[in-house]
């Protein structure tokens, strides 16, 4: 069915919570250049995917749906740490010093706002650029100012909400996630064991009209009361946690071994991550919201209940190991045992050397542009459709996740196409 989607006018405002962070520097960095023509948005789906339509060509998605322009974007965020993202982006070592020259004023110009940050929900980290906040409704409150008034100074139309920032200590759902009303009354009633710092911004951003991504792994949008406030107020929600680098590969080799129906009796993964996030992630409160999310995927491709001769019985284990010498460099290695025709082991080993904030950078960028879309289409709630961006896609009790990064893709264009009007091709897309 067609939708009637509002025209991409005016600014859109981005607010980046953890504006100073390697992923959140790296994403602005890249962006601004690339609106000035010194590079290209490689990995944007966005900015450089194409879907086959009716009419049997190849189209770019930006020439299909109206998205939002990049040089109508404006940045900015919040901090636990006072840095200019240009000082941010050059303490994060993630790109050349002369890249960041590049657009080293633009940069220079974006300066956070003071976070929203509890330290018991991230121990590792000691902010000192930080809002002096009451209450957990204090803080909202100080949060929906904050958006107002940058939405205001920088004359957007429109407001996005993304957390780049560190994974939060572990909350398992409680009943005060469960409505609205006990979500409101335990951030005023400032209860902090089950009300993080995420929660807050989140509801703040959706307070505002904004929609809000979530790129970790936190407790946050992923509540029956986020969910029924973004309903009440036609915003959409998206998340949860990147999917970058080992768990991209989970989605796209899980897959293969279950269309050829080969066995998996075990898959090690471990990873050594020498950046903020490496080290908030060494603290074990912090890891098992990562672990969380990171275990929950295989299980879900190979649907072990449906296939128990073949995945009934996989040995997972992740680890994730702080390592700063280094820094954004991540390594990952998986050694995953399978088995074939009549039981027979083998072994593959994936060894991928990749750039952590290189990889999740164009990932922020298409999770708001394509949130910007939703809220204009007139869309609301969890966004199941965005599962291709993320490790732990939302989904509501009611549905399972999707994680095969194709069935993810298909969901994507099959969105997308209905947004125009259009079904999918009669032939193999």
């Amino acid at each position: 069915m067609k939708e009637n989607i509002k025209p991409a006018t005016g600014r859109l405002g981005v607010l980046v919570v953890g504006v100073g962070g390697a992923v959140a520097t790296t994403m602005i960095t890249g962006t601004l250049a690339a609106r000035k023509g010194l590079a290209k948005a490689i990995g944007s789906i966005a900015q450089m995917a194409t879907m086959r339509m009716q009419d049997g060509k190849e189209h770019l998605i930006k020439d299909i749906v109206p998205l939002v322009d990049l040089n109508d974007i404006v940045f900015g965020g919040w901090d636990i740490f006072a840095d200019d993202a240009y000082e941010a982006a050059m303490y994060a070592e993630v790109l050349k010093e002369k890249d960041l020259n590049l657009v080293k004023d633009e940069l220079k110009a974006i300066k956070p706002m003071p976070a929203a940050f509890d330290h018991n929900f991230a121990k590792r980290l000691n902010g000192t650029h930080i809002k002096n906040a009451a209450t957990r409704w204090d803080m909202v409150e100080q949060l929906r100012e904050d958006i107002r008034t940058f939405k205001a100074n920088n004359n957007c139309d429109r407001i996005a909400v993304l957390w780049a920032a560190s994974t939060e200590i572990y909350v398992p759902l409680a009943e005060e996630h469960k409505s609205l009303a006990a979500l409101e009354k335990a951030m005023k009633e400032n209860n902090t064991e089950v009300i993080s710092p995420s929660m807050c911004y989140a509801y703040a951003a959706i307070a505002e009209g904004a929609p809000f991504i979530m790129g970790a792994p936190n407790l946050c949008v992923d509540t029956p009361a986020m969910w029924e406030f973004s309903k009440k107020m036609n915003v959409p929600i998206a998340g949860k946690d990147f999917k970058s680098g080992q768990t991209l590969m989970k989605t796209v080799l899980a897959p293969m071994f279950k269309t050829r129906m080969l066995g998996v009796s075990g898959w090690f993964s471990t990873n050594i991550l020498g950046n903020r996030d490496g080290e908030v992630l060494d603290q074990p409160e912090n890891f098992k919201t990562k672990e969380v999310s990171k275990l929950s995927v295989i299980d879900n491709i190979f649907e072990p209940e449906k296939f128990p001769d073949l995945y009934g019985d996989v040995y997972h284990k992740v680890r994730i190991n702080y390592y700063p010498p280094r820094k954004d460099n991540k390594e990952a290695w998986d050694n995953i045992d399978i088995f074939g025709w009549m039981g027979y082991p083998m072994e593959i080993k994936v060894n991928f050397l990749c750039r952590d904030s290189i990889l999740a950078a164009p990932i922020a960028l298409d999770l708001v542009i394509f949130s910007d879309l939703a809220l204009r289409a007139g869309m609301c709630g969890i966004q199941t459709w965005l599962s291709f961006f993320c490790k732990s896609p939302m989904h509501d009790f009611e549905h399972e996740p999707v994680h095969d990064l194709f069935q993810q893709w298909r969901m994507v264009k099959e969105t997308l196409r209905n947004m125009v009007g259009e079904t999918a091709p009669s032939y193999l897309d």
